[in-house]
């Protein structure tokens, strides 16, 4: 497989930096960390993306793991053209919004209310918003490496395209702004009981991800994930599991499902809005209650339910719902990454994974935290991304990313992406 000449990206990336800040309108679409120029693409299908310049490339980003059941599905997009062709926007409710609000309770009963916006950015400040307003309290724990949206308050330590930035994560984000955010080690449960030990009745919350994507994949332990638990219930703090990434694709009902672990408040996105942007925050009844009209806690958005979005979830998770959809995505994921365990064998590389997300970190120490993160040899990983565009394989441009697996990678695109894997590393 390969790849023709990039000029006609090339070309249009030189335009777009005379408009758009940096030619993107997400900084690590850029591909600066890489040393390559960004792809600009023109059509998907399937597992393939193909660019402006007609190269026809293998995807393992897959929109940042948006698209399980792979790019351009046919129902999916015939639901959301159904929705466009009655109209693209009201800003007053219809029963979509209901319908796809009741198959997002069924996958993930303790999200007994939950309201839709557009972007895992708006769900994450919206729940700390609500968290805040229920508990009366100021304080919001999160942990280094985890990602939530590009909310002041929630840029510190924040991994992901600003990993490579120092102390606040972002200019232009006032102390004040994260006076109130405590920033502690992931999978570290003593250093958790400590804070809330001495500070705990003053935290509103603790939000992470139980599942980190934003660092490259990292797992956590149980005892880390039930440690979060049991403070926060002991102290009164509302326990907050942003699921935007993790969310119907760790299982129908999430990492919470996968781990056995019940939460307060919960975020979705990517997937629910089945390629359009959409996301979710919900929880516990009397939480959810704060919000208004019923309750002071304020948030609004033209956009939100918008009815092509909710056409596309509603379709995306009936298709989720199928009895055995993760049972082949999981059986696919194990077969594939049992090959590439071998592979990698004896190279100073640590592969972490979880259902259909991985990611090979070039480090010669197992990756349990940001900090072992920041420890990977990027320049290695540099010259890997180019080798495997080269061989037609688009893996998510960063070290501190993970790579997914749709519905649609075939046993033969795994094969070809394994033995890739074994000629770039």
């Amino acid at each position: 497989m390969g790849i023709n000449e990039r000029t006609r990206s090339a070309a249009a990336f030189e335009r777009a930096q005379q408009i758009i800040p940096g030619g993107v309108n997400s900084p690590v679409r850029a591909l600066r960390s890489v040393g390559t120029t960004p792809l600009f693409v023109k059509e998907a299908q399937g597992a393939y993306i193909t660019d402006i310049d007609d190269n026809k490339i293998i995807d393992f980003c897959m929109s940042w793991g948006v698209l399980i059941l792979g790019h351009n599905n046919k129902d999916v997009s015939r639901a959301a053209i159904e929705a466009v062709g009655r109209g693209s926007s009201y800003g007053i409710p219809t029963e979509c919004e209901t319908i796809l609000a009741e198959q997002v309770h069924n996958a993930i009963p303790s999200m007994e209310r939950l309201r839709f916006v557009n972007s895992g950015t708006e769900a994450t400040m919206s729940a700390i918003r609500v968290a805040r307003g229920y508990t009366k309290r100021d304080i919001l724990v999160k942990f280094e490496g985890n990602y939530h949206g590009h909310a002041d308050h929630l840029l510190v330590a924040a991994g992901s395209g600003v990993a490579n930035i120092s102390n606040a994560s972002s200019a232009g984000v006032p102390d004040g702004f994260v006076k109130y955010t405590v920033v502690l080690p992931y999978n570290d449960p003593d250093a958790l009981k400590r804070f809330f030990a001495e500070q705990g009745d003053k935290v509103a919350a603790v939000i992470l991800e139980p599942v980190a994507c934003n660092m490259g994949v990292v797992v956590p332990t149980q005892e880390f994930l039930q440690t979060a638990r049991e403070v926060t219930e002991r102290h009164g703090a509302v326990l907050i599991f942003d699921e935007v990434i993790t969310g119907f694709r760790l299982s129908h009902g999430g990492a919470q499902q996968r781990f056995g672990i019940t939460p307060d408040m919960t975020t979705v996105g990517k997937i629910v809005g089945g390629g359009f942007p959409a996301a979710a925050f919900g929880g516990r009844a009397d939480i959810m209650q704060m919000l208004a009209p019923e309750g002071p806690v304020y948030q609004a958005g033209t956009l939100s339910g918008n009815p092509v979005a909710m056409a596309a979830g509603i379709e995306t998770l009936r298709q989720l719902s199928e009895p055995k959809f993760y049972d082949t995505l999981e059986e696919k994921s194990a077969r594939f990454i049992n090959k590439l365990e071998k592979i990698i064998e004896g190279k100073n590389i640590q592969l972490n994974h979880c259902g259909s997300m991985f990611t090979l970190f070039f480090n010669d120490a197992p990756v349990r935290n940001f900090q072992d993160t920041k420890r990977c040899d990027q320049e290695r990983f540099a010259r890997y991304f180019r080798n495997m565009l080269n061989r037609g394989i688009y893996v998510s441009p960063s070290q501190f990313e993970g790579n997914f697996i749709s519905e649609t990678h075939t046993p033969e695109i795994l094969d070809y992406v394994l033995e890739s894997i074994a000629a770039s590393i």
